[in-house]
């Protein structure tokens, strides 16, 4: 299949990178867009581990907010696309207030882009939904906020894992 779209969920530290990584060894025209800002140190230093651990091989894009238009504007030959990860880019989205309007134009570049993926396009995202109800508000809409983004790509993918204790399972 030609320009499938890749969708890996899972927990916190559960191997979803290294397995998206995996995946995607065998291209040689790979694009990584990293969707964290190093706001602190702590993030710095998460930022920098996976740097590190993907290696030379791809072209990283730094894109908080505009994943969608970003793989509108991919360059030309793109084999593959990682987009790591769901969960801090919607976090971001709700930092900004994107997530407030009516509809999120963001979001709906993103599932335009996966209708029609101009390469292979894997998608990395934490499941949040298998824990406490957070307490706080805001908490609570974020973790529903992310479960719709989650169903929403999920039904767009051609393959869909589900990673745990480092062991990918497919789901689709």
């Amino acid at each position: 299949m030609k320009n499938k779209v890749i969708y890996i969920s899972g927990g916190c530290k559960s191997g979803k990178s290294r397995f998206a990584l995996q995946l995607t060894r065998e291209y040689e025209k790979k694009v990584f867009i990293a969707t964290a800002e190093a706001m602190d140190r702590e993030m710095r230093e998460r930022i920098r581990q996976h740097q590190e651990e993907r290696g030379p091989g791809f072209l990283t894009i730094e894109e908080p907010l505009e994943v969608g238009r970003t793989l509108f504007e991919l360059f030309p030959g793109t084999e593959v696309v990682i987009i790591d990860c769901l969960t801090v880019w919607v976090a971001n989205l709700m930092h900004y207030r994107l997530t407030d309007r009516e509809e999120c134009i963001q979001l709906q570049d993103l599932l335009q882009a996966l209708e029609s993926p101009p390469c292979d396009i894997v998608l990395v995202s934490n499941e949040l939904g298998m824990g406490l109800v957070p307490r706080e508000v805001h908490a609570r809409r974020y973790r529903d906020i992310m479960g719709q983004v989650n169903q929403q790509v999920a039904s767009l993918s051609h393959e869909t894992y589900f990673v745990v204790s480092g062991i990918p399972m497919r789901l689709k």
